[in-house]
């Protein structure tokens, strides 16, 4: 990151836009002194620089080099162009050379060496296994993938913060997903990307998928049809569904949560929390928050408060809030929304908080800022009067991320078998999330745990198992048929 204190904030370069530029110059001194003070003045960051070779009249170098974005990249590029003698021979983008090919591939866990092998794997010894599953379906649980597999279901309509982007492009982005399931979780996760936007063809879609799957998780669709996609099939499938922009969030917000009340020393039942954005993220923790005793919740959109009976944007999210949040009707702006508030969580868009509103705030704030990759207000901003504060960007302390979630919850419902992910099973992997933060360890850069602590993901599984069991969402001793006949 620069360290220039004029930079514009949020302008600051990225570990998502490194290049690494293979310059040629002349071997005289000087000369790479006179490369870095370009760089350094187009406002590029110099991650490194290696020798590729050198002979008496030239040295050639790689040179890696943080960027904003694509734009500042190449404008950094022509800069270091324009020096005399520099020539760039090469440049390449680590990011994208990661995804040449694709992320992932499969892997078979049994050898094929031979004609007995072959006749195990596939015909005719395998027409067995499909007999013992066709006699006992629960075996597939047993003998087929079913028991370890995912599917990672979108449509692309709301990715990251790209929007509606359609369902090809947001292959990088499940396959992303499918990678942190098998690395965190041991989960066999797939991409499934759909060319529907209808609500009908998807549920109908899924539901002719699920037989090969232990669970589904449904992934950057849109609000507010990911609601009713979600609950429909919950209600008619058998494994467990789980759409993870909503309660993936909820249960890593409440870790997040939890810990910071430790720190400020309040009790759920009194906070006054605001939530910006009222999609699937702030609804699914508007809903969390009540389930765990807090309920003076005001929802805020880009008009502002949502109260009973406000008639303009309004669609049967923002009714739900209006139904069941802000009882005492306020009507006005987020920043009038803020004053004497304990909580703010943004799940909504750059930029729209400003010191001055997180001032009006209760001593001992608490603030959330989630958007990306730019939050409602950058750190730098609310700490003045904010007591802990966390966002969603790695590149700053307390990084709310639904890794911390998922990968391990969805352990645990495959482990225990379980048909539904209910509020419960959440609630316990939330605990789970915060725990994994000793008492040592606690303060206020310091709520959430590192997604790289693999015990982290080791109590959310358990944690998720037994809430299942506890709560009727899946049986401890299941019976055990003779299916190796």
């Amino acid at each position: 990151m620069s360290d220039d204190a004029g930079e514009p904030a949020g302008t600051a370069p990225s570990v998502s836009y490194t290049i690494t530029a293979r310059a040629q110059y002349p071997n005289r001194p000087g000369m790479l002194g006179l490369i870095a003070s370009a760089i350094g003045d187009a406002g590029g960051d110099i991650g490194g620089v290696d020798l590729v070779r050198t002979d008496p009249a030239t040295i050639v170098r790689d040179i890696t080099i943080g960027a904003r974005d694509d734009e500042h990249g190449r404008s950094i590029l022509d800069v270091i162009r324009e020096l005399k003698g520099v020539t760039i021979r090469s440049v390449y983008d680590p990011v994208f050379l990661a995804h040449v090919g694709g992320k992932i591939e499969i892997k078979n866990k049994v050898a094929v060496t031979g004609r007995a092998d072959l006749s195990r794997v596939y015909t005719p010894g395998v027409a067995r296994v499909c007999l013992a599953i066709e006699r006992e379906p629960d075996a597939a649980w047993t003998l087929t993938i079913k028991k370890n597999s995912v599917a990672v279901v979108t449509d692309g309509t709301a990715v990251l913060g790209l929007g509606d982007i359609g369902p090809l492009a947001a292959l990088p982005v499940m396959e992303g997903k499918a990678m942190l399931f098998k690395e965190f979780g041991g989960v066999d996760a797939w991409p499934i990307c759909l060319d529907t936007k209808d609500t009908e063809e998807i549920i109908s879609t899924v539901k002719y998928l699920a037989p090969a799957f232990g669970g589904i998780n449904l992934e950057d669709i849109s609000a507010p049809r990911c609601f009713e996609i979600e609950a429909r099939l919950k209600k008619e499938l058998d494994i467990p569904v789980f759409h993870d922009d909503q309660h993936g969030t909820a249960v890593v917000v409440l870790a997040a949560l939890l810990n910071a009340l430790k720190i400020v020393k309040k009790e759920m039942t009194d906070l006054k929390v605001v939530i910006s954005g009222t999609g699937a993220a702030g609804t699914a923790c508007a809903k969390m928050f009540f389930s765990v005793g807090i309920e003076n919740i005001i929802g805020c959109d880009s008009r502002g408060t949502i109260y009973k009976g406000r008639k303009e944007g309004m669609n049967p999210i923002k009714e739900w809030f209006a139904e069941n949040t802000n009882k005492q009707g306020l009507a006005g702006s987020l920043s009038e929304a803020l004053e004497g508030a304990d909580v703010f969580l943004g799940v909504s868009g750059p930029d729209i908080v400003t010191g001055d509103d997180i001032k009006k705030m209760n001593n001992n704030a608490i603030v959330f800022a989630l958007a990306n990759p730019d939050p409602e207000i950058r750190p730098e901003a609310a700490l003045p009067h904010a007591r802990v504060m966390a966002t969603g960007r790695s590149d700053f302390p307390n990084q709310i991320n639904n890794v911390l979630c998922f990968p391990g919850l969805f352990r645990g419902v495959l482990d225990a078998r379980a048909w539904d992910i209910n509020e419960p099973m959440k609630i316990a992997a939330a605990h789970a999330i915060a725990d994994a933060v000793g008492k040592s360890e606690l303060s206020d850069e310091y709520i959430i745990p590192s997604v790289f602590n693999r015990d982290v993901f080791q109590k959310v599984a358990l944690a998720t198992s037994e809430a299942a069991y506890e709560s009727g969402a899946a049986e401890r001793h299941r019976k055990v048929h003779p299916v190796y006949i």
